[in-house]
Formats: structure tokens, sequence, C-alpha cells
């Protein structure tokens, strides 16, 4: 799907004619090999790599390595026929510091890291050092970080309108204000579950994120009556940070803002996606850029939160130059953090656009490396990555932070090194193991009313919190040397 988007491989009987790819898996007496001959028109071309067996010490370690040659040798194959390289290489996960980190953290000098990293999956050097610059950050709140911290995540799928790129927002409010009681009783229920397995696990909540959809499409009084109820089931004396979604400045007043900073937080998004009105337009968001800039104006007076602002490179309509112009107006504003995604098309959303609406690949890629290099002159630094699927060009999202602003949810749920604790319309709760067992998920419904008819089942099932942490083990360590996804960071034997 790297190699060739928008197509889909099939898997016919027998042998046909034309492009087509034979692939074979071998172990012999030392090494497992994986081969890859693809036949284009008249042409083949033959790719190869091969592990150690002793490597493979298990199932799991076993299935995640050949799958790892299998991709490589395929990759190595179809390259050699002159298709162009992707921008990351043969990685295809949506965690690439997920290899990066546990080199750092077995304490591999970060020069040869870099090489490795460079070398087997053959990733370009700007890609790397965002790699390396981001799993830095991950190895020193991971360090910071006890056996049983966990962050909580609330969801709250309302927004004012619903943008033609987002597959997140279920409901926009002017079609279900009435629905917005109802789903904050139910709310109120399953985080009174989920504060229960805190306290029979003996969990630390050490950061709040709450996200949808818009949380400021809330009242105020709505959103006071919602902290009020967190900070009273929950105990955050280890609380390191509250962050809050207002992302969307049509739903941004003092009174709201008043409100977050009375019940302690102290994050907050403000989320432009683009400083053009044009683009704004194009995407469905009801309000200008102006707006934006009042918005921010009005957090800087109450004051007490450090800022966060998206954007987004490939939006339909933009350019290089009106995208250039976004980052130039968001970094005068300097806010604490700025992050900078690719987009994305979901099949969720409802962006759908005539052909050369949507600027190339190659134009998104002068957007984000013009991104990054001002980024990098302004004193900002790369402290989260991760990838997802039909991005443009096959790029990334990277967030950006001044010092000592680095949020520690962001490099949680990316880098998996925490459980997070999720409640609410489309909230995934990820049960986290470092010893190398099986993680865990739990998946409430997206919609809203499907969310409060199904809440009593919600509830239930974050009995499973509890049970999964009985089963751990009394440290939870990693072994030395480290493993994440299976894979052992002897990989790079491969």
């Amino acid at each position: 799907m790297t190699l060739f988007p928008g197509e889909r491989p099939e898997y016919p009987k027998e042998k046909t004619d034309g492009e087509r790819m034979e692939i074979r898996l071998h172990r012999g007496e030392r090494m497992t090999t994986a081969s890859c001959l693809y036949h284009n028109g008249s042409q083949a071309f033959f790719g190869r790599a091969a592990v150690r067996n002793e490597l493979l010490t298990d199932s799991i370690h076993t299935d995640s390595l050949c799958q790892q040659i299998l991709k490589l040798a395929i990759y190595r194959a179809v390259l050699r026929s002159g298709r162009k390289k992707p921008v990351w290489g043969a990685l295809t996960g949506v965690r690439p510091g997920k290899l990066m980190s546990p080199m750092l953290e077995s304490g591999i000098p970060e020069k040869e890291a870099l090489r490795r990293f460079e070398t087997e999956y053959d990733v370009s050097h700007e890609r790397a050092l965002l790699c390396l610059d981001t799993s830095r950050a991950t190895v020193l709140a991971d360090r910071q970080l006890q056996a049983k911290d966990v962050c909580l995540y609330i969801g709250i799928p309302f927004c004012p309108t619903r943008c033609a790129y987002c597959s997140f927002v279920s409901q926009s409010v002017e079609k279900s204000m009435k629905q917005i009681p109802a789903f904050l009783e139910a709310l109120e229920r399953e985080l009174r579950a989920v504060a229960e397995q805190v306290r029979k696990a003996g969990l630390r909540v050490v950061s709040i994120y709450m996200g949808g959809g818009t949380p400021t499409t809330l009242n105020e009084v709505q959103l006071g009556r919602l902290l009020s109820v967190i900070e009273t089931l929950f105990d955050l004396s280890r609380l390191r940070e509250c962050t809050v979604e207002a992302g969307r400045p049509d739903t941004i007043t003092p009174e709201k803002l008043r409100t977050l900073r009375k019940h302690g937080v102290d994050r907050v998004s403000v989320n432009p996606q683009t400083m053009s009105d044009a683009v704004l337009e194009a995407i469905g968001r009801k309000h200008t850029a102006e707006d934006i800039v009042e918005a921010l104006r009005q957090v800087r007076e109450v004051g007490g939160f450090a800022v966060n602002m998206d954007l987004i490179a490939g939006l339909p309509t933009d350019t290089e130059e009106s995208f250039r112009k976004t980052v130039d107006t968001v970094l005068a504003l300097a806010p604490e953090n700025i992050t900078i995604h690719t987009l994305s098309i979901k099949r969720g959303a409802r962006l759908h656009f005539g052909e050369g609406t949507l600027p190339s690949d190659e134009a998104v890629e002068t957007m984000l490396n013009y991104a990054n290099a001002r980024l990098r002159e302004a004193g900002y630094s790369p402290y989260y990555l991760y990838r997802q699927k039909n991005m443009s060009g096959g790029f990334e999202n990277i967030g950006w932070t001044r010092q000592g602003y680095e949020n520690l949810y962001n490099i949680c749920i990316m880098e998996e090194l925490c459980s997070i604790l999720a409640a609410g319309a489309g909230g995934s709760t990820k049960l986290i193991r470092r010893d190398g067992g099986r993680n865990d998920r739990l998946v409430a419904p997206k919609y809203p009313t499907e969310y409060i008819d199904s809440i009593a089942r919600i509830c239930e099932e974050k009995e499973k919190i509890g049970a999964f942490y009985q089963n751990l083990p009394t440290e939870n360590t990693i072994t030395e040397g480290g493993e994440t996804d299976g894979i052992q960071t002897g990989r790079h034997q491969l």
C-alpha cells in the first residue's frame, strides 16, 4: 500500500501474466530468508532480506521478524524497478519512535542509533533526525513515569460544525444540542466506573486530556460541572497537567476560559488548521483567521494557559505560499506548542474534492520542509511524532514545543508509555504492559446516541481495568535491551 498508493493486492490461485509478485519465506539452518520477485512487463526485479534464526525466540518475535523481512524483500524488489522511494523508506508503522527509542534506552550512542535507523530502514537523514529528536523526549518522559501512572482521556464528540476532513466528530451542536445533557449524564456514570477501578488498582492520574470534537462546545456551566465531577472522583495530587481542546475559536469565550482556569486546566488548544480565510471556507469552518487571533487574545488575557495551535499541510485549495503565510503568522503569535499535521483522508470524513483541489505530494513536502525549518529557527523542538494511513505523500504529524512545554499526554499516547483510561463517546482505553505482555483495549461507541444507550455495558466493561492490573507483575519494567511491538532491539542484525 505504501509502494502502490490506492491499489489493493490480489491473490489469485493460479499464476497470472502481467504485473505480479512471487514471495517466498525459507528457514535454513542458520538464517530465515524472505525473497520477492517482482514482475513488471517483460522485466523482473529481485529483493531479499534475512534474519538469524537465533532471534526467532518465540511465536511473537518469529511473526514480527518474518513480517519485517518480507516487507524488506518486497521494498527492495520494487525500488529496483524504479519506483519512487517513500519518504519514510521501508517503515510502514505509525510510530517510528518505537524503533528508535529502545536503542537510546539501551545505551546505544545517538550517532550509532541514527546510523542504524537510516541504514536498516532506508529512512532519509532528515526524517531520521526528526525521529531522534522525538525519541529523546520519549526517553526523558519514560524515566519520569512510575509503574502505576496513567493518563485520563475524556472525549466530547460535539462541534459547532463538522470540518470536511474530520472523522472524529459525529455530531454538530446545531443538530444535536438536545443530546448534550443526556450525554453528560452518561459520561458522569462512566467516569465513576473508571474512578472505582483507579482506586482499586492504586493507579495515579498524572495527566488529563479532554478532547473531541471540541469540548468548549459545552457552555461554561456544563464545563464547570464536568470538571467538578472529575475533581471529586479522582485523586489529582499527582496530576502534572490538564489539557482541554478549545480548538474552534467560535467556541471560546472569556467565561469558559475562566471556568477552565478555576478548575486547574493549564493547557488549551486554539487550532486554526490554516490562517487563510479561503481555505477555512473550503474545509467547512464558519470562522475567519481574525477570529483565531481574537480567541488567542482572550486566552492570553485570562492567563495561566500553555497554548497549542494545530496546522494541517495539504488542505484543499491551500498553496505553498498561503501555507508559508500561515506558518509565519502562527509563529508571530508565539504559542507554546505547534503541531504540524499532514492531511489524512479518513473513511469517516466527508472530504471529496475535484481533481487538482488538493495540493500535490510535492507541494505538501515543500510545505512541511518550510514549517520544519522555520520552527527550528524559532526555537521549537519536535517532541512527538506519528504517522497515519492515507496521509498526503506518506509524511507525518509532528508536535513541536518550546523548551519546558512538552505535553506529557501526547508523548504517552503516541509512544505507549503508560495506560490511557478513556471515558466518553469514541473513547479508547488502552491498557499498556511494559513487560512484553499483551496490551488490551476497550473502545466506546463513537456516536452519542449509541454511547448513551450502551452506557450500562460500557461501565461494566471498565472492570477489565482492575483485572488487567491484577495480572501485572509487581515490578512494571522492561527487560534489558528493550522490546517494542514484539521486535527485539537486536533487529539491527537483519
